[in-house]
């Protein structure tokens, strides 16, 4: 963590002129960190076919994602690459339209997982006393409570709620483990001497946490992002296919909610839950190797001079 400490610029150095273009170095630094890392390269690289693909969706897909004028279960063919459902949906536009949901559904409930657990972890990890104690028992318990049926329960309760309900069951159930790393991490820094001067300078609690202590956890933060973010891709999709979503959306986890309800590989039309399951994986793939870029950041040690 000292690394990253030696690039924080103090708040008060940000209308000189200097602290701007080395905030921006810093951030440069940061990102050749991470590009430099073959793995990482890789997962980035995913991640924005991904990208490419659900914003330019309309475009790109041959199809509406709801056009149902077609054969019912037809086979792949050159009209229709991946064939269609069993209401006559074209399976390929579906699958472009859908990148649309998993994405929107995972980076928004993973940073706001991530805003949870920075806010109270952080919090939890400077205060003392009866503060520190309460904070403490509300975490362990979200942490002891089994995170999947939790989220099946809250999610039936709330059911067809649509895809705010499926970020916010993500985000109440997906912030414990965040939270508790970086508490840790909070604890240690918390004993450092720039944290000691900002005490007897006569800074606030507030200010010391997040000008302070918040500035040298930014590669922590960012791969607990890139988790957070994986787990509710993950999560929404499998909220989907158990019927706990909406299911008159297109997103893939509806593919394969679609697909196990047509009985899809009893009829031959299989390409109906592999191609929506290939895409979760590789989308939750495409984060994990983001994460070893991200690691180099704060461990110089887990760095490429070349790509291994």
């Amino acid at each position: 963590m000292t690394s990253t400490q030696n690039v924080r610029i103090p708040s008060d150095h940000t209308g000189d002129g200097i602290a701007a273009p080395s905030r921006w170095r810093a951030v440069g630094r940061m990102v050749a960190t991470v590009w430099g890392n073959t793995k990482a390269r890789i997962g980035i690289c995913i991640l924005g076919f991904f990208v490419v693909v659900a914003v330019f969706a309309p475009v790109l897909a041959p199809y509406g994602p709801k056009d149902n004028g077609f054969e019912r279960n037809g086979a792949a063919s050159w009209a229709h690459w991946l064939g269609t459902t069993a209401a006559g949906e074209d399976v390929l536009s579906q699958l472009m339209h859908g990148a649309r949901i998993s994405l929107v559904v995972g980076f928004a409930a993973g940073i706001l997982s991530t805003i949870v657990a920075v806010l109270i972890g952080l919090s939890w990890g400077y205060l003392r006393g009866v503060a520190s104690e309460v904070v403490g028992f509300v975490v362990n318990l979200f942490l002891v409570i089994p995170g999947l049926p939790l989220m099946i329960v809250i999610a039936a309760y709330l059911q067809n709620g649509g895809i705010l309900m499926i970020i916010a069951v993500i985000v109440v159930t997906g912030w414990a483990w965040g939270a508790r790393v970086l508490r840790s991490q909070t604890q240690s820094l918390r004993g450092r001497d720039f944290v000691t001067s900002a005490q007897f300078s006569g800074d606030g609690s507030a200010r010391i946490v997040f000008r302070e202590i918040l500035p040298n956890m930014t590669s922590l933060i960012t791969g607990s992002l890139f988790g957070a973010a994986t787990a509710a891709i993950l999560a929404e999709a499998g909220l989907e296919f158990l019927g706990l979503g909406d299911s008159s959306i297109v997103s893939w986890g509806t593919m394969l909610y679609w697909a196990q309800n047509s009985n899809s590989l009893l009829t031959g039309q299989w390409l109906l839950l592999f191609a929506p399951g290939l895409c979760i994986a590789l989308l939750a793939l495409s984060l994990t190797l983001i994460n070893f870029g991200v690691d180099g950041i704060s461990n110089p040690r887990l760095r490429e001079g070349k790509g291994r």
